[in-house]
């Protein structure tokens, strides 16, 4: 008898064995193909199940299985080389592997529902519409009667194009529900993908562009070390170019969703090709339709943040990782995992060539390419005719100060101004202060579930938690002594944002920050208008520093460096200087030479010198070193076992039992650090302790973390301990 062994989304780290469908002949059975959904029972629930392969036998007795309900596909969903990736991620980052199979689908597919039909969204007549007068056939209603006559006069037409002429997505509601209009689909476009002529290319470029072209069809990991402004978008259009001439497919990861129209508009006017794009801001339907363009083939190109890196592609050809150093690419809860190191394994399985793109590259990856695993291209010069910006360190010891911001720095913003440039002023904290404290007796308002300070939002009225989002309304009185003599402390880009206002009232200030960029589009229309190039000021956090393109901005100032130079992770001084280097890039990118601005009270700290005077290359080649030297990632490995509970004492004991049963075993070299509190010890009401597992490589640190899973899991835990493992975690707070 066939058994059909299916990966469910579910905690337990195992696959499931079921009967087949009671209505399924043996030859049908036979057919069944890997990556095919089946509706199982699971407990009292039904879910979808994942066809891992079908066997003779189970161990567990036969007559105990369950028949699945329904085969839910017609076709596998997934190839092998998907089917692959997944077993690998599930084994490499000792997650469940239905949990991990889940999450290569959309969410209509996860829940059992059928494939969309695919084509472009449409309407046309119905039968009831078709018979209406051919002059204004609904004279009461303007927009509607002027719908009915679009698509009299076109025919089927895409919803897109009756959004161009003016007719709501209401207007068109109401029409169906009237039975008046119908809707469709528009069969989508099979002409072969054309690529327009790209820009010259410099000899660093061009020597790139022929490295990769060379590698194609076979794998290999290429890093593109580029200075900020140097052209590495056009390096990826040109390879993306050559990928479409052999018939392949295209996927690109970009870090944030933000980026994502500006990239979109620069890849539409470069391709004429079918674009998929994917990221967690499209509605469902969307999301779907889009990720079944990228699995029937459909779809040239995709474009996509992290999870993007498991879509379904019959025919791969080149991944691209832009920003590869971004923190984003890490999964931080559930199944955790590194969209970079995730792309680098799937081109490996689908044998073409990924290139990792940044100017400040992670020091994995320059570990990696110092040891030839990696093929290194440096872009040292600025495309065309940009300059490199003149940076500049402020002192501000002893300078008054207005919201943090020196004299010196509001001249250059003046005069900046007064030329008809724009001005780009970085402020990593989002809120009007980070503390609000009694002036009398010293009492902070804190979160009430977090071992944090609440951050003062004086526009909204409230104070807000910037970890769990707990948030209540700001109060008139300190809590503790009832005096009214309540001060702020710190500065956040909402308080500011109003000084520069007061300074500069003839100049449009815009705010960019978590608060501000609300909807999909904001940040989108934002970045329109700005590269309408019209002087103004630019006020945010590093949700600007992330790849925008800026041409007119030539002034970039950094309010508070202080606030970066200090860190108890040991990924701090990588982080501080990657993010002031990609702030100090918004400077000087077209032809007008850059002047960035950087204050500090500690002008002579090593780090900041460091990345002023020598430049990231130099500098994270030299953190690399005593990387090496302190046998820390990347040259050694870290895993974290963290537990999550209401009473610290459950958790702590939890994993001092987890390390005195696995440190007997434990491989040569491999050591164990705890249990610790948390840096962060109460977060959301639970109280966190880690367990970090230090490894001197990648071997002995997988062989640790299945040791440390499997014990794990037999373990008694009491009831509210939660327990998740991070392999290769970015973050330890």
């Amino acid at each position: 008898m066939s058994v059909l062994r299916l990966a469910i989304p579910s905690p337990l780290r195992r696959h499931f064995d079921y009967l087949p469908p009671a209505d399924m002949t043996s030859e049908q059975v036979a057919a069944l193909q890997p990556g095919t959904r089946l509706r199982v029972p699971f407990g009292r629930r039904e879910l979808t199940g994942y066809l891992l392969g079908t066997c003779d036998d189970s161990d567990a007795p036969l007559d105990s299985l369950k028949p699945a309900l329904a085969v839910l596909d017609s076709a596998p969903l997934l190839d092998e080389r998907l089917l692959a990736l997944c077993r690998w991620a599930a084994g490499y980052y000792h997650h469940p592997i239905g949990e991990v199979f889940s999450h290569l689908f959309p969410k209509r597919l996860r829940e059992g529902q059928p494939l969309m039909e695919t084509g472009t969204p449409a309407w046309q007549l119905g039968p009831r519409g078709a018979g209406l007068p051919m002059d204004n056939p609904l004279p009461r209603s303007p927009r509607q009667s002027q719908a009915i006559t679009l698509l009299r006069q076109g025919g089927t037409m895409a919803t897109s194009a009756l959004t161009e002429a003016g007719i709501s997505s209401a207007v068109l509601r109401q029409l169906r529900d009237k039975e008046l209009i119908e809707a469709c689909t528009v069969a989508p476009a099979t002409s072969r993908p054309h690529a327009h002529p790209g820009l010259a290319l410099n000899e660093e470029q061009a020597q790139a562009v022929q490295a990769l072209q060379g590698a194609s069809g076979a794998f290999s990991c290429h890093l593109l070390e580029g200075v900020t402004g140097s052209g590495k978008t056009e390096v990826y259009l040109q390879l993306i170019a050559h990928t479409l001439e052999q018939g392949q497919q295209a996927l690109v990861l970009i870090p944030e969703i933000g980026l994502t129209p500006q990239t979109l508009r620069r890849f539409e006017e470069r391709f004429d090709a079918n674009i998929a794009v994917l990221h967690s801001g499209l509605g469902d339907s969307q999301r779907c339709r889009a990720w079944q363009d990228a699995q029937s083939g459909r779809a040239d190109i995709v474009i996509g943040t992290r999870s993007a890196v498991f879509t379904p592609l019959p025919r791969p050809g080149l991944i691209i990782v832009d920003e590869e150093h971004d923190s984003s690419y890490k999964q931080q809860d559930g199944f955790r995992y590194s969209a970079r190191d995730i792309a680098i394994k799937r081109a490996q399985l689908s044998d073409c060539p990924v290139l990792l793109g940044s100017a400040t590259p992670s020091l994995e990856s320059l570990h990696n390419a110092s040891l030839d695993r990696y093929q290194l291209h440096q872009l040292q010069q600025r495309a065309g005719s940009a300059q490199m910006p003149d940076i500049q360190v402020i002192d501000v010891r002893r300078q008054a100060l207005s919201a943090g911001m020196s004299q010196q720095m509001l001249q250059a913003v003046q005069d900046t101004l007064a030329r008809g440039e724009q001005a780009l002023l970085f402020l990593n904290r989002r809120g009007f202060a980070p503390t609000l404290q009694c002036h009398d007796c010293g009492w902070i308002a804190e979160c009430r579930a977090c071992d944090a300070r609440l951050t003062v939002h004086r526009r909204q009225r409230h104070l807000r938690c910037h970890h769990c989002g707990w948030q209540r309304a700001l109060p008139a009185a300190c809590e503790n002594c009832n005096s009214t003599a309540l001060a702020t402390s710190g500065l956040g880009t909402e308080q500011a944002e109003g000084v520069l206002a007061q300074h500069f009232p003839q100049w449009p200030i815009h705010r960019v920050d978590s608060d501000s960029m609300k909807g999909r589009d904001a940040m989108d229309a934002l970045v329109s208008q700005i590269n309408r190039g019209q002087p103004c000021i630019l006020l945010g956090t590093q949700m600007l520093t992330k790849g925008h393109h800026f041409p007119n901005v030539s002034l970039v100032a950094v309010i508070d460096a202080d606030a970066m130079l200090f860190s108890a992770d040991f990924r701090g001084e990588e982080r501080m200087a990657q993010l002031l280097t990609q702030v100090a890039g918004r400077a000087g990118r077209a032809e007008r030479a850059g002047t960035v601005i950087v204050q500090t009270h500690y002008p002579d700290h090593p780090v900041l010198c460091d990345t002023v005077q020598q430049g990231y290359a130099r500098q994270a080649r030299a953190l690399l070193e005593s990387r090496r030297a302190a046998h820390m990632p990347p040259a050694g490995h870290l895993v974290m076992l963290r537990t999550d509970c209401a009473d610290a004492a459950v958790g702590e004991d939890f994993l001092y039992t987890l390390r005195n049963q696995a440190e007997p075993g434990l491989a040569a070299g491999a050591t164990l650090i705890g249990p610790l509190p948390a840096p962060m010890q109460r977060r959301a009401g639970k109280f966190r302790c880690q367990l970090l597992l230090q490894a001197p490589d990648r071997a002995r640190a997988q062989a640790a973390a299945a040791q440390l899973v499997a014990i794990a899991e037999q373990l008694p835990a009491r009831s509210g301990l939660k327990w998740t493992i991070d392999i290769d975690p970015l973050d330890l707070f």
